[in-house]
């Protein structure tokens, strides 16, 4: 059975973008699409001030119009249960290899659909998740991907391991970024951050790793004016359990890069020691 990439629709998360990165990074390993049309949501929507919906009728044609453009196969589910509940059912029935949701580039919406939608979503699976901004160019294969990390070590947990073969089917250049807010010297703490990047066993122990180094007080501020200069595709983060899940998520370095970069990010869920975070 191919695997598959299970995309979360749920109004006022725009859809088109995220469902389009989907198939085309899913499309080494013929992953299939899965939609999940969520749209218990109109009233709280309504209420923080975004267009109410008004349930499946009004946008499975538009789905179903999606779908027929897409150049892989693709299913669509509607449902009504809350959306941790029907992304854990989801994830059990299809076994995704990730989860893919759109950001706006709107502030507020923005907001709205980090606390509302991609917190939920990692809360009851853990899973991967690609959040693809809506400004975020033409979609293709990954040819320059970034890794971001700091000099704590990290475990990633099974699905984020899981998904090695699909980043190895990309046959993309990797670049680990490793950014410190401390005044130290920065080449054992990047050799030590290259060398959990490589026992994290994401990538085949053959890939070559170009290491980047940064020294900024602000670790996401360092992060993103890493991104400059040479374009990438694909910018890749570690989801810290106790720092991503557990804080407000506009105080996380996560948060403050997805705001600054027009390249879809991937999340990585990983199982760390309780260590201090700048994450």
């Amino acid at each position: 059975m191919n695997p598959s990439v299970l995309v979360l629709d749920n109004p006022p998360t725009p859809v088109v973008q995220a469902t389009r990165w989907a198939a085309v990074l899913g499309a080494p390993l013929q992953a299939r699409l899965e939609l999940l049309h969520l749209c218990q949501d109109s009233e709280p929507a309504a209420r923080a001030g975004f267009p109410a919906h008004h349930g499946p009728a009004e946008t499975t044609p538009a789905l179903e119009a999606l779908a027929h453009q897409l150049p892989t196969p693709t299913g669509i589910t509607s449902t009504r249960e809350p959306l941790a509940e029907a992304v854990a059912t989801a994830v059990h029935r299809y076994r995704p290899l990730l989860l893919a949701l759109g950001l706006s580039e709107e502030h507020g919406l923005f907001d709205h659909l980090l606390h509302n939608r991609a917190l939920p979503a990692l809360r009851a699976t853990y899973r991967p998740l690609l959040l693809v901004p809506e400004a975020a160019p033409e979609p293709r294969l990954p040819r320059r991907v970034v890794i971001a990390v700091d000099a704590e070590p990290f475990e990633l947990n099974a699905a984020a391991k899981a998904l090695a073969p699909l980043m190895a089917a990309w046959h993309a250049s990797y670049t680990v970024v490793h950014v410190t807010a401390a005044p130290e010297p920065l080449a054992l703490s990047s050799r030590m951050a290259l060398a959990d990047v490589r026992a994290s066993r994401l990538l085949p122990a053959a890939t070559s790793l170009v290491l980047q180094e940064s020294h900024h007080p602000i670790p996401a501020t360092g992060i993103v004016e890493a991104l400059y200069g040479p374009s990438i595709d694909l910018l890749v983060l570690i989801a810290r359990t106790r720092s991503f899940l557990g804080r407000l998520f506009h105080r996380s370095v996560t948060a403050q890069v997805l705001r600054h970069t027009p390249a879809p990010v991937l999340l990585l869920p990983a199982d760390t020691p309780e260590l201090p975070s700048m994450s």
